[in-house]
């Protein structure tokens, strides 16, 4: 069994356990997870192969590439401008970035950007790499792009071009890269191991990405009739190459490889946001609350960003979601459900999110990709850490004196 390392407050051990059963099974290659109950850290484990490749070894300050749970981590940043006055959210795009006016957008609201309601979740011509890593090239793309639909009247996954969109507002107002506002106003107070945009002195720290290669071909052969209804759908709009559900996945053309050190460097703010789990869970334990002397949002200005502002059925996704201003509010089906949670999870497994009600922070990252199966490595360890809380919650009840 592979060695796993880290620390667990009495009462979590059983995080410890879950978190061993993953790495003896044979989804989980590395991962970590981190847990902050009221500003508190109570679970803090890593363990199993950095790199597959070399050997190398999950340690303490091994960083991972989160994927699209890095949109949360945008959102806040956006959030924090509004707190201060100096970005509002129901103000025309345009108002700060006047080139985005074309096309029909000048009345488009910066909060549509984060509610997934522009229209805009790919661009007519595909983008390389290179030119994504470039920033202005796709900036001036997205300026340019005609709405996919009326903005405002339908909500769509904006899976790539979220992190542009929303990152160039975050540029205008604050005359610093969303990489840059990240690290000085929201990372370096509370010291996370967090990045948008990583040095290359912390390249070696980064976990190699396990993944497969999408066959999407294999998706044009499948009986969709035979398929239930609702399934029907969704493999419909993945299997129709034209479809707009796959010309958002496809914005940048070759896809983009997040274990390319330049595309680590660079700010791909969708994407390629980078940490450790330790690092997820504080960055959302500073949201709900104060660590060490640290809070990132007020409660006032939190109550806001998390308030449901667009559901049902997703445009690009076909399947039932529920957007709050730039998190992810998950819906009652989801192993992170709470009527209070919001956070944002990342392709193949990675998640971040927040409980105001329990005070709960949680964020679990890894390196092997899970697509097309039911992917339980998360859910064990957040079954763990709840029976842990309601057991000190019995505890503490039967304490108390009447």
């Amino acid at each position: 069994m592979l060695e796993i390392s880290g620390t667990t407050a009495p009462g979590f051990e059983g995080v410890r356990e879950a978190f061993a059963a993953n790495l003896a099974g044979d989804q989980e290659v590395g991962a970590a997870v981190g847990v902050y109950l009221h500003g508190r850290k109570v679970v803090d484990l890593w363990g199993g192969i950095a790199d597959p490749q070399t050997g190398r070894r999950w340690e303490r300050d091994t960083l991972q590439v989160v994927y699209s749970t890095t949109k949360g981590i945008v959102a806040a940043c956006a959030h924090l401008l509004a707190q201060r006055g100096e970005l509002d959210l129901d103000a025309p795009v345009a108002a700060y970035w006047p080139e985005f006016a074309a096309n029909g957008k000048d009345r488009i609201p910066v909060r549509w950007l984060l509610t997934h309601q522009a229209g805009l979740p790919t661009i007519d011509r595909p983008v390389t790499p290179a030119e994504a890593i470039a920033w202005d090239p796709m900036v001036a793309a997205l300026a340019a792009q005609r709405p996919a639909w009326e903005p405002g009247t339908e909500h769509g996954y904006h899976g790539l071009t979220y992190g542009w969109l929303v990152g160039e507002i975050v540029r205008r107002v604050s005359g610093r890269s969303i990489g840059a506002f990240l690290a000085e106003e929201i990372a370096a107070p509370l010291g996370l191991d967090l990045w948008i945009g990583l040095p290359k002195t912390e390249h070696h720290r980064v976990s190699r990405i396990i993944a497969g290669v999408p066959d999407f071909d294999s998706l044009s052969r499948i009986d969709l009739d035979a398929l239930p209804e609702p399934v029907r759908e969704v493999m419909a709009a993945w299997a129709d190459p034209t479809s707009l559900t796959v010309r958002s996945t496809t914005v940048v053309t070759p896809p983009l490889d997040h274990n390319d050190p330049d595309e680590q460097s660079a700010e791909l703010p969708s994407t390629n946001g980078i940490c450790t789990a330790r690092a997820l869970a504080r960055f959302y334990a500073a949201l709900i609350g104060e660590v060490d002397g640290h809070r990132i949002l007020t409660p006032g200005t939190l109550a806001a960003a998390t308030e449901e502002q667009a559901g049902g059925i997703d445009r690009i996704l076909r399947v039932p979601v529920r957007i709050a201003t730039g998190f992810g509010l998950p819906t009652p089906d989801a192993y992170w459900y709470s009527p209070t949670a919001f956070g944002f999870p990342g392709l193949g497994g990675s998640l971040g999110f927040a409980d105001p009600a329990t005070g709960l922070a949680f964020g679990y990252v890894m390196n092997h990709i899970q697509e097309g199966v039911p992917d339980l490595r998360a859910a064990g360890l957040l079954d763990a850490v709840k029976s842990a809380m309601k057991t000190q919650a019995r505890a503490v009840s039967s304490s108390v004196v009447v």
